[in-house]
């Protein structure tokens, strides 16, 4: 310890001899630096002050002498002035009245400039014309400066006159000239002579920069005209400063002069030169250089105080920080190797310092971590490898749990490759089978037993692939569920005739059962939940040899409705029934074998009904039978008071729409379809023959927009699919082309969002492909409704007396276009006759006169295309139909 303390000791000797010449070595040349500059900055600052303020000050005294001159140049050329110098001053009567009109002049130029003192209009031999004073005194006889102004040819000048009591005026003197533009040279008249009391320059000259300067107006003999001191007013300077004044004024700044002839003091001068003088700003040199004697010795001895506080505060706050805990690190560390590990090091701040302490002390704390870990290693060293070796083994057992159950996986799906190949080429097989013998078997006599067959095999088919997508989108979430109203009764009737028929075939009884009261509508997905009661109940029919198969319905106080589909087939044990919802799987691979399927069906109607708001559960005994709940929620109104309930049994019977078929209505609706597949253009077409419809078909979209536009379809079904132009892009430009028929759009695509694509683009319904019969009927006889229920209507509009007489007023006016029309033919006036033409159109179509309307759009088109053969000609047929109509009217009825 001692000898750390003498490490410690020299390390802090040395500290202090590096830091001391490091300090005071820069604050001296710091201070050396600021004291030289302080000066010059001192002189520096002072010269632009200065020079700033003697600017200021000649710009001042320019613009009051230029001010002065242009008032004297522009009293000169006074129209009043010039009147009164024109004419002879006492040759008329007019001269007192011209020289009280000069006075006003005069006074008015006073009171514009206060600082005139008197204005005198003065002969060319010095006589005094007219005097006007502001203090009312006489015109002076003479002025002393006169001789000059008279020996001058210069047309305005300016002079300083200074009296006995050291104030200076300021005279100005413009020479007048006649207004004689014949004469080669101008006549001179006279003088002005401005008198001013130069009140700007007796303030600007004692304005200051500084505290004692001393500023000076000299004249070019060196007297001092105007001066902030009044009493040095009127004395002059010596020639030799004279001349360094004058040199100064040619330099532009600021030096040291003795102006011995004012004072003794030295003075730091800055002089401009001006017209008839200088102006100088004088400030004593000990005034100005008082305050950068202040900073120096302020700075002076703030480097002398630094020189020597400054290492000693840094060799305290270096120890501080540095050195101690350098001391306290050394002696923690030399006890750490001497095996005591109870050694901390105290909380420090949150410098490097302080991390230093604190990995120290992790340090320390891992070592003593370590070691007490060695020790329990030492002791149950045996213990941790049983540990081991049980953590070894359990991870061994849950890999083989995990590679049986990758090879069950696998099994799995091999088991349905080999299930969904059975599946898809069975039906396959037949299809293809008995459409071969069809085609190429001209003996074979049971035809309709054979296309029932490939039709059996087809629907199957279709089935099996929408098991397959309906599981992929319910795995994907992306299966979406309706709500609608459902009628209850009318579900049931359609589940009892798909299943009835299966069950006659195994020679089973069926029974369908009411549990009274039944809502009579619900708001569910009718679709979804025929899609569950069918398979189930399908599943139920063909796991049954014989016996019964029983669905019974139920409506619960939780707003619910149960379905309970029972049979006494083969039944299962609880093994198959954990697994019965599992995709691809059946009771075991003997009911595979004997009764087929792809083990999908309860899968995606578990899912189903949980999306429909409820579930399904299954009790089941081997060789006894098996019990399939199925409920849905029923989202009725609120209240409930508002639902009709089904309590009678003689309301059970479903109720019939006679709009539903083709068989209970006669349609004479003109269709268009647009298909680009000949086999479905067959199909659709012979399906709406056998409705007693005959469609157009057009190839693609463009030919259907053609059509659509020249024909009056009561209904078009449009392909979503086609080549040069799809439906979709079809159907925007009839609806922007203001046909408002409905579109029926037929697409293999039926996600919501591909459906939600066609509604906006303006289509009415969506059907699916392959072409549902029902689902087509029912579409087309809904839409035929609503358009013969509008033809009915606008018939009636018709008949009505209302458009009789509106019908009558028309025909009343056909003379009238038929007299413009021989006029505009006569006169040539073609563009009038084509606007003609276009209002018969329009009006003839809506009032159903065909063959006015044909004649006027053949001459409208006509008379567009600037041709004038044929013209003549359709003009006479025009002239006919109308005259034919006019005929016909006016027969008696």
């Amino acid at each position: 310890m001692c000898c750390l303390v003498m490490k410690t000791s020299k390390l802090s000797i040395r500290l202090l001899w590096y830091i001391t010449p490091l300090v005071i070595l820069p604050l001296l040349f710091l201070g050396g630096f600021t004291l030289t500059n302080v000066t010059n900055s001192t002189q520096k600052q002072a010269d632009l002050i200065m020079s700033r303020f003697v600017e200021q000050q000649q710009q001042k005294v320019f613009n009051y002498i230029d001010s002065f001159q242009s008032t004297a140049k522009l009293l000169s050329t006074s129209p009043v002035l010039n009147d009164f110098l024109a004419n002879d001053l006492h040759a008329d009567g007019g001269y007192t009245y011209r020289l009280g009109a000069l006075m006003d002049v005069f006074a008015s130029y006073s009171e514009a400039y206060p600082d005139i003192i008197s204005i005198n209009l003065m002969s060319v031999n010095g006589k005094s014309d007219a005097y006007y004073s502001s203090n009312l005194s006489i015109a002076p006889k003479s002025y002393p400066f006169f001789d000059k102004v008279q020996q001058s040819s210069l047309s305005q000048q300016q002079f300083m006159m200074q009296k006995a009591d050291g104030t200076t005026s300021l005279y100005f003197i413009q020479r007048i000239y006649s207004i004689d533009y014949y004469l080669k040279r101008p006549q001179q008249l006279g003088f002005i002579v401005l008198h001013i009391d130069p009140s700007i320059l007796n303030t600007s000259i004692l304005e200051a920069p500084y505290n004692n300067t001393l500023n000076l107006l000299v004249s070019n003999e060196g007297k001092i005209l105007f001066s902030s001191d009044y009493n040095i007013r009127g004395q002059y300077i010596s020639e030799f400063e004279l001349n360094q004044v004058h040199n100064l004024a040619d330099i532009g700044s600021l030096s040291t002069i003795e102006l011995s002839s004012i004072d003794k003091i030295e003075r730091m001068i800055f002089a401009v030169q001006m017209s008839g003088g200088y102006y100088v700003s004088t400030i004593p040199k000990a005034v100005l250089y008082q305050s950068g004697k202040a900073i120096s010795l302020i700075t002076g001895l703030i480097v002398i105080i630094s020189v020597i506080t400054l290492p000693i505060l840094i060799f305290i706050v270096v120890r501080n920080l540095l050195l101690n805990p350098i001391e306290l690190l050394g002696a923690a560390s030399h006890r750490v190797g001497d095996g005591d590990l109870g050694v901390s090091l105290p909380a420090h701040t949150d410098d490097e310092v302080g991390i230093l302490f604190n990995d120290f002390n992790h340090m320390v704390n891992q070592i003593r971590h370590y070691q007490e870990q060695l020790e329990e290693y030492k002791h149950h060293l045996e213990d941790k490898v049983e540990s081991r070796t049980k953590a070894l083994e359990t991870m061994n057992s849950q890999l083989e749990l995990a590679i049986g159950q990758a090879e069950q996986a696998n099994q799995l799906k091999s088991r349905f490759l080999a299930n969904m190949s059975h599946e898809i080429r069975t039906p396959l097989t037949a299809i293809m089978g008995f459409t071969e013998q069809l085609l190429h078997n001209d003996k074979i006599t049971n035809n309709k037993q054979h296309l029932s067959t490939i039709l059996r095999n087809s629907k199957h088919l279709l089935e099996l692939i929408n098991n397959i997508l309906d599981l992929s989108k319910i795995e994907a979430e992306k299966i979406a569920v309706e709500q609608a109203p459902l009628n209850v009764v009318r579900l049931m009737h359609d589940i009892e005739s798909i299943i009835e028929p299966l069950a006659q075939q195994k020679k089973l009884k069926l029974s369908i059962n009411y549990q009274l009261p039944l809502p009579h509508t619900i708001n569910s997905d009718e679709t979804r939940l025929k899609q569950i009661l069918i398979n189930i109940a399908s599943n139920a029919v063909k796991f049954t040899e014989q016996g019964h198969v029983s669905i019974t319905v139920h409506y619960l106080p939780s707003q619910e409705l149960m379905f309970v589909i029972q049979d006494s087939g083969i039944g299962m044990v609880e093994s198959q029934i954990k697994r019965l919802f599992t995709p691809f799987e059946q009771a075991d691979a003997t009911t595979t074998r004997r009764f087929g399927g792809t083990g999908l069906g309860l899968c995606i109607s578990k899912n189903l009904a949980q999306r429909l708001g409820g579930d399904i559960t299954v009790k089941s005994e081997l060789d006894v039978g098996s019990c399939f709940t199925i409920t849905i929620a029923c989202n009725l109104q609120t209240p409930l008071a508002d639902n009709l309930f089904l309590e009678q049994s003689n309301q059970l019977i479903p109720e019939k729409d006679p709009l539903l078929s083709f068989a209970s209505n006669n349609f004479d609706a003109h269709i268009l379809v647009a298909e680009d597949n000949p086999d479905n253009q067959l199909l659709i077409k012979l399906l709406l023959q056998t409705w007693g419809l005959e469609p157009d078909i057009a190839n693609n979209g463009a030919e259907a927009v053609e059509m659509a536009l020249v024909n009056d379809y009561q209904l078009i079904i449009m392909d979503m699919q086609m080549p040069v132009m799809g439906g979709l892009e079809a159907t925007k430009i009839l609806r922007h082309a203001a046909y408002d028929g409905p579109i029926i759009a037929l697409t293999a695509n039926v996600m919501n969002h591909d459906v939600d694509t066609y509604i906006a683009a303006g289509c009415d319904k969506a059907l699916a492909k392959p072409i549902d019969k029902d689902a087509l009927e029912s579409v087309l006889v809904s839409y035929l409704h609503l358009e013969k229920d509008n033809q009915n209507k606008w018939d009636d509009i018709l008949k009505s007396e209302k458009f009789q007489q509106i019908n009558a007023n028309y025909v009343a006016n056909l003379p009238t276009y038929l007299a413009e029309i021989k006029s505009l033919q006569f006169s040539g006036n073609l563009v009038a006759l084509r606007a003609l033409a276009h209002n018969i159109k329009g009006s003839a179509g809506c009032f159903n006169f065909d063959d006015i309307y044909h004649c006027a759009a053949r001459l409208e088109d006509h008379l567009k295309s600037d041709s004038k053969a044929a013209l003549n000609e359709l003009t006479a047929n025009l002239i006919n139909a109308i005259e034919q109509v006019i005929s016909e009217q006016s027969k008696p009825v």
